[in-house]
């Protein structure tokens, strides 16, 4: 598998990676043993880099990668993010003595000195216009305390401000066919400040995969369940904030155009692999055999003209309405 730079940080990642919320919590229950073997494949196919936050499963997720890299000799860059333990969430919290305490505890949970990167956890967005969140930031690195720091944003705009700062090296953002507007100006700024961008909810919790149905059940401890109008969280983070049955609409429209022998999965992590500003995708799942499946997709054959027109089509049918202007 092929590596990109991820921005200023000097870390050649990946194409395709892990994300391991599932590994703590919010996607139905998951066993020490089942995150490690996961782990464990992701790092056997290739991949070498992880994504974590300390509240994906009360720290749990952090722990059990501490764990499975202790066993292991790779070489892994383990990204974890801040703040969304703040009760309230409100931006007087993102000070140094809670940043720093957070820091603290992520570095005790993956059994580590010095955290490879530390991402704010889509903050507030007051946060974007507080420079002394960011010279916090730096202090940390300064204090040897965490390597490289970057933020995890809900809307371009947050992402758009957040670059601005010279200590932000990277981006998280949502970018799928079904949510394409990072590829206007974000993705352009971002290539020319050089500042790495990580791809989350590449398969948009599971539309994208093809194995979804109008009569899928999820468990009561499962986002795609208790989230799905955004009462727990922004409601961009579950099915990408496109509603259900459009997604399901979307999803057989692209399914049309995909390559036979390819998933629908892997067709997607291809489409978000084709564009230059992105660093590095984090998909995430349980299953070994997934993960495998998703690592293939950088694997395949660039996409033709034909099926990125196809996909912008169905973007402008099913999605754009939904989630342009609020993302």
């Amino acid at each position: 598998m092929d590596s990109r730079p991820l921005g200023t940080t000097g870390f050649d990642v990946s194409e395709i990676a892990l994300g391991t919320w599932q590994l703590g919590g919010s996607w139905g229950s998951v066993t020490d043993d089942e995150a490690y073997d996961a782990i464990e494949a992701a790092l056997d196919a290739g991949i070498n880099f992880l994504d974590t936050a300390d509240v994906y499963g009360d720290g749990d997720s952090e722990r059990r990668i501490g764990d499975a890299l202790a066993d292991r000799d790779d070489d892994v860059v383990v990204a974890t993010k801040a703040g969304r333990r703040l009760d309230p969430h409100e931006a007087d919290g993102y000070n140094r003595e809670n940043l720093e305490r957070f820091v603290d505890r992520s570095r005790d949970n993956l059994g580590v000195d010095s955290l490879d990167l530390v991402q704010l956890h889509c903050p507030p967005r007051d946060v974007y216009y507080r420079p002394e969140v960011f010279d916090a930031l730096s202090e940390l690195r300064d204090a040897g305390k965490i390597d490289h720091y970057g933020v995890s944003v809900e809307k371009v705009e947050d992402g758009l401000k957040a670059i601005e700062y010279d200590g932000v090296e990277t981006v998280q953002i949502i970018f799928n066919p079904l949510r394409q507007r990072p590829a206007e100006l974000f993705f352009r700024e971002a290539e020319r400040r050089n500042v790495g961008v990580i791809v989350r909810v590449p398969l948009a919790s599971g539309l994208l995969t093809g194995a979804l149905s109008e009569d899928a059940e999820f468990g009561e401890d499962d986002h795609r369940n208790f989230n799905r109008h955004g009462e727990a969280f922004d409601v961009g983070e579950t099915f990408a904030g496109i509603p259900f049955e459009d997604g399901l609409a979307a999803a057989d429209a692209i399914q049309e155009v995909v390559p036979e022998g390819v998933s629908l999965a892997q067709f997607t992590l291809r489409w978000i692999l084709s564009f230059d500003a992105v660093s590095t995708v984090i998909p995430g799942s349980k299953t070994p055999a997934h993960i495998r499946d998703n690592v293939a997709a950088a694997s395949l054959p660039p996409l033709s003209a034909d099926q990125f027109q196809r996909v912008e089509e169905v973007y402008d049918s099913y999605a754009r309405e939904h989630v342009h202007h609020r993302w």
